[in-house]
This record gives structure tokens, sequence and C-alpha cells, in this order.
């Protein structure tokens, strides 16, 4: 088997943004019915006809919907619209220079092959395996890469859909008009990510898979859970932590040009997010009674349990025709699989560590899942 240094880039901190950049939305207008906006952005069919062309659905994919119980979150009213955090302000007036349009400002016309190694094979967890070796590279081979693909990134829509949700709730009950105009920001930031993978998956891939089980119970406890911090650990701090480290990977080792573009503009808002979360929470820690305190370490453990698992590609094997567990077993003990998992923790371990949540307790846990490495690197804000 080859050596994954062999392929991939070596990991380095500058593989995942810590500060976002790049250049503001145009801001000149035009005349008559569309003052205000730009004119370049204009669909020439009109808004309606584009609507209705854009909603066609996704050829293989789960459908539906799903209704949620659990408590829910006070809502806050704040009548004083003075700025009372000055750095979640800042981050809010950054976010508006720095929004794009899903529609335009990503080139939909290049052609996707999903069969094509558009990743480095030697990421697939089972590559060089016999199984591996088994496989026909004219065929079976073209359409693993099809399905592992879209796994993965069926689960970046499914967790953006996560965030969307999450970040409607914040909105509700942040204390200061500054993080409620932030997390409002924020929502429409998720809900362009959830249209730029969705339209991706169903138009280049024609098939999304349905949520990993283990992503769907950290976002089912993060959205029920009725106290209000656990909304922005949980989300900004471990799901937007772990996807700033997979986006990273993504773009740093995928030779696909539409998704590269998809990925890097998506990195630099999520880089705002994590932010947020670290700035929100600052402080919020430190006099913590030890049995809540002991809730939040007890969290961030299952969380990251859950997030290192959500990307073994269970629900692959099986559909491609595959043996599930021994397939399982290989991810476990991939050295690539190994590496990445590693990875995703890069943005987590510094930032819970500048929270003051790298208590011993967590320490130890972050030493058994083998990222504790990351402690020392910078932390998101």
């Amino acid at each position: 088997m080859a050596n994954a240094s062999d392929t991939i880039p070596n990991l380095t901190p500058s593989m995942i943004p810590v500060t976002p950049s790049g250049a503001a939305v145009a801001t000149s207008a035009s005349s008559g019915s569309a003052t205000g906006l730009n004119a370049a952005k204009l669909p020439p069919e009109g808004y309606t006809e584009l609507a209705r062309r854009m909603t066609k659905p996704a050829k293989v994919g789960p459908e539906g919907i799903e209704t949620l119980d659990g408590s829910v979150l006070p809502v806050t009213y704040t009548w004083d619209y003075a700025s009372k955090r000055v750095d979640l302000r800042a981050l809010y007036e950054k976010s508006k220079d720095l929004m794009w349009n899903a529609r335009v400002d990503i080139d939909w016309s290049v052609d996707v092959d999903p069969e094509r190694e558009n990743s480095p094979d030697q990421a697939n967890p089972i590559y060089g395996t016999d199984i591996w070796n088994k496989l026909d590279p004219k065929t079976e081979i073209p359409r693993l890469r099809h399905h592992m693909g879209s796994y993965i990134l069926s689960n970046f829509l499914h967790g953006e859909q996560g965030a969307l949700l999450a970040t409607a709730q914040i909105v509700n009950s942040a204390p200061t008009p500054d993080a409620k105009f932030y997390a409002a920001a924020q929502v429409f930031d998720e809900a362009r990510h959830v249209e730029v993978y969705d339209r991706y998956l169903r138009e280049k891939f024609e098939l999304v898979y349905p949520i990993s089980p283990y992503l769907k119970q950290l976002l089912d406890t993060i959205l029920t859970d009725s106290r209000w911090d656990f909304k922005y650990l949980g989300m900004q701090i471990m799901v937007e932590g772990v996807a700033l480290g997979a986006f990273g990977f993504v773009h740093q080792t995928s030779t696909e040009p539409l998704i590269r573009q998809i990925t890097e503009f998506i990195m630099k808002d999520e880089a705002r997010h994590v932010a947020f979360g670290v700035l929100s929470l600052k402080d919020m820690y430190k006099d913590m009674p030890e049995k809540e305190l002991r809730d939040r370490e007890d969290f961030i453990l299952e969380s990251s349990q859950l997030l290192r698992d959500r990307f073994l590609g269970q629900e692959v094997w099986e559909r491609v025709g595959l043996p599930k567990k021994e397939c399982e077993e290989l991810s476990e003990k991939s050295e690539m699989m190994s590496l990445f998992r590693k990875l995703l923790f890069s943005k987590i371990v510094p930032n819970v560590k500048k929270l003051g949540l790298l208590t011993p307790y967590v320490r130890k846990g972050f030493e058994r899942l083998d990222v504790i490495e990351y402690e020392n690197w910078e932390a998101s804000a």
C-alpha cells in the first residue's frame, strides 16, 4: 500500500483558515425595477422561472420531513439596539462584505465526472487492501468513487442544514443585538451552503446519501437541548470546527475544480462561524459549578466520538455490494483515515482550550482519540 504522505500534502495549520478573506460583493446598482440590485446577477428569465427550473429533485436521494420534539430555548427580546459587543458587531460587518451568491459566483458550467479520481484513491479507507485489489478498475472502482464522494458531500449537506436550524435558534436566544445580527447573517450563510451542496449533488452526482446516524444523533442533541450555550458549543465549536478540518482536506486534495471553488467559498464563511462561537462563549465556563461543567465536558467527548465515526463510510459498503463488517474494520485501521480523522480536530482542540474546557478530564479523552497534539495550534478568535 502506498504511503499516504506520497499523495497527500503535509498537514499544517495553513490548511485551515484562521481568519476569513476575500473580495467584497459588488455594490453597483441597476436602474428601473431592479434598483439596488447588481444587474449582472439578475436572471434573464426572471426569479419565478429561475426558481421553477432549479427545483428538480435528486435522481436518487432521501425524501420527506421529520419533526423533532424537544426543549425550546427562551425567546429573548433586546430593547437597547446599541452595540454591546464590538467584536461581534465587527464580525457582522465583515460577514456582510464577504457574502457571495451561489447562483452567479460559482461556475456551474464545469463538467464533473463523479467516477473519476477527483480525490486520491489512497484516501479511500479500503485502498490497497485485498478487497480493493479485487475490484474491477473500469467499473467497480469508478462506482465506488461515485458513492464515496456522494456519501462525504451528502453529510456536508445535511450538516449544513443542522447548522441552519441551530443558528436560527441562536437568533431567538442571543442576549445582545450584536449576537442576533451576526447569527442572522450566519443563517443566510447556512442557507447558501445547503443550496450549493444540494445543487452540486443533484446536478453533478445525481446521488444523495441519507444523513449518517452518528451526525443525526449529534444534531438532534444540539437542536433539542434547552441550554443556550450548548447551541454554540455543539454547532459553532464542534460541528463547524470539524467542518473546517474536513473542508480544508477536500480543498487541498481534490483535483475537481468546481468542488474546490465551492469549498474555498464555504471555508471563508465557516472560519467566521467558528470565531462567533469562540467569542460568544468567552469566559462562559470560568466559574461554572463542577456538575454543570461536567455536562459540557461529557458533551465535548461524546460529540467528538460521533464526529469521528461519521466519516467511516458505513453506509457505502453495503450499497456497493462490499462486505460491510470487513470494510468497517479496514476503515478503523486505515492509515489514511487515521490521518484524516485527526485533522478534523485541528480547530476543535485549540478552541476548546481557549474556552477553558481542556480540563484534565477532556484532555484524557482527546488523548484517547490521539488528537491532543493540536492543543497549541492557533484558535479561531
